[in-house]
């Protein structure tokens, strides 16, 4: 797997492989998941009513914070030339993506009513953890797979030098990597039990859908055209179809 894309990503960022550089770049997405951490809860318990719609808010920040990364790629190219990347993916991608893990995880201690109670607590139980392995290992597939490279979104910066990835996957579900935090997200919510942590499980295709649609596919519509377009019509985004499923475990049981 070359490396699983790290030569790739080492060679644009060079100074990663300097142990202090690796460091910080390793601290500030440490230090901006506690952050955020501490925000919701702070906002949890201050406005415990309000816990769905900091949740949501939260999240729409993050998403704010990526998003320059893809709207503005081609300002960061003109105005820092091979340093781009590096820039803009330090700026908005380590800045924004740990806080939308944070979300994630702060769906857990969502403070709400519990709804999931007596005879629907093992059949949501059961749930969960299908939900919960399923997403675990899909997400490590995905890394397997595609490598560090294409998950760090390296060649929205470098679109000439992107590599095909061989994976039928990709005729199964358009983005394993957001099916995995989907179902994840859904294990935690039923864990919980809560009305809050329940809606936001429920929330979460439909603002990951609207994210793809604002950034990053619009970006993948002007670098491969129609071609990407028509497989966003054929292919769903986040869980395949029936008639998909024996591909899906393969790829689950298998890589391929």
């Amino acid at each position: 797997m070359r490396g699983f894309g790290l030569d790739e990503l080492h060679s644009k960022i060079p100074e990663l492989k300097h142990p202090a550089v690796a460091l910080l770049a390793a601290l500030i997405p440490i230090v901006t998941f506690s952050a955020a951490t501490l925000l919701l809860g702070t906002l949890d318990r201050l406005r415990p009513g309000w816990t769905l719609a900091s949740q949501i808010a939260v999240m729409a920040l993050a998403f704010l914070t990526i998003a320059p990364f893809f709207w503005r790629h081609e300002t960061y190219t003109k105005r820092w030339g091979d340093k781009a990347y590096r820039n803009a993916f330090a700026l908005h991608v380590l800045t924004g993506l740990p806080v939308i893990f944070a979300v994630i995880v702060h769906i857990a201690f969502m403070p709400d009513e519990r709804v999931i109670s007596g005879g629907w607590e093992l059949p949501a139980g059961v749930a969960a953890w299908y939900f919960c392995l399923t997403g675990a290992v899909l997400d490590l597939r995905a890394i397997l797979t595609f490598g560090f490279d294409n998950l760090s979104m390296l060649y929205v910066y470098y679109p000439q030098e992107g590599r095909l990835v061989n994976s039928k996957i990709y005729a199964v579900i358009r983005h394993p990597v957001y099916s995995a935090l989907i179902r994840i997200g859904w294990a935690l919510a039923l864990w919980r039990g809560t009305w809050a942590s329940l809606a936001f499980g429920l929330f979460m295709p439909l603002g990951l859908t609207l994210w793809l649609r604002l950034a990053e596919e619009r970006e993948l519509v002007q670098r491969f055209g129609e071609s990407y377009a028509d497989h966003r019509r054929r292919v769903p985004a986040f869980f395949p179809r029936l008639g998909s499923l024996g591909l899906f475990w393969k790829f689950l049981l298998t890589g391929n």
